[in-house]
């Protein structure tokens, strides 16, 4: 999926059809459900879905518990803007997705 499709489909009343668990969850944060998001970053596991889920730590404002999955995802807490860390799990999310799309 294209970033511009799903940056079109925040306006709309669900995750675009077919989007990765993690692409959902950051759908979901982006359009202010941070609860639903982090539901759904429960549910998976490896270091892809610890990271989204350190980022939603974080925002919530709870440090200890995002450096926890930032240990989690092998990674420190960025020193970035929140939505700059939110653009950057979007895009490793939408090239995962790509990439297994492209998979035989």
């Amino acid at each position: 999926m294209e970033a511009a499709r799903f940056h079109a489909s925040l306006a709309e009343e669900s995750p675009p059809q077919g989007s990765a668990p993690l692409t959902q969850a950051l759908w979901h944060d982006a359009r202010g459900d941070w609860g639903r998001a982090h539901a759904i970053v429960q549910s998976q596991q490896g270091a892809r879905a610890a990271a989204v889920h350190a980022y939603l730590h974080r925002k919530e404002g709870d440090l200890a518990n995002a450096d926890y999955w930032y240990a989690r995802a092998d990674s420190a807490r960025p020193d970035i803007a929140l939505e700059a860390e939110w653009r950057r799990l979007l895009d490793a999310e939408l090239r995962a997705e790509d990439a297994s799309a492209q998979a035989p």
